[in-house]
């Protein structure tokens, strides 16, 4: 894949993580700050780390799988990967202006 259409994958990625929702929050992940990088491999591999809101979220699994499908069905990937990382721990300096708007931070 050329440097062009790995990039356009990678914007597809966060046009999809925009869709998905912390259960808890009603704020998707992505502008929650939740999802820390997105790489994709010339293989189509999409290596996304991320973090929870709380390392004992009781939704991990559930978030964790829509992150998966939602990822999967992005044309062009073949295969995801998710690390899940708790480093840094997340806080609420991560979210955009937009989340923080939207939460009566701002």
């Amino acid at each position: 894949m050329t440097p062009e259409e790995l990039l356009e994958i990678e914007t597809n990625i966060v046009l999809v993580l925009k869709n998905v929702y912390d259960p808890e929050i009603t704020v998707n992940i992505y502008d929650l700050g939740l999802i820390y990088d997105i790489d994709v491999e010339p293989d189509g591999t999409a290596n996304i780390t991320m973090t929870l809101t709380a390392p004992n979220c009781p939704m991990a699994d559930i978030l964790l799988k829509e992150v998966n499908d939602q990822v999967g069905q992005v044309k062009g990937v073949s295969q995801v990967k998710i690390d899940l990382t708790f480093e840094p721990q997340w806080n609420q300096t991560m979210m955009s202006d937009e989340a923080k708007l939207e939460l009566g931070f701002m």
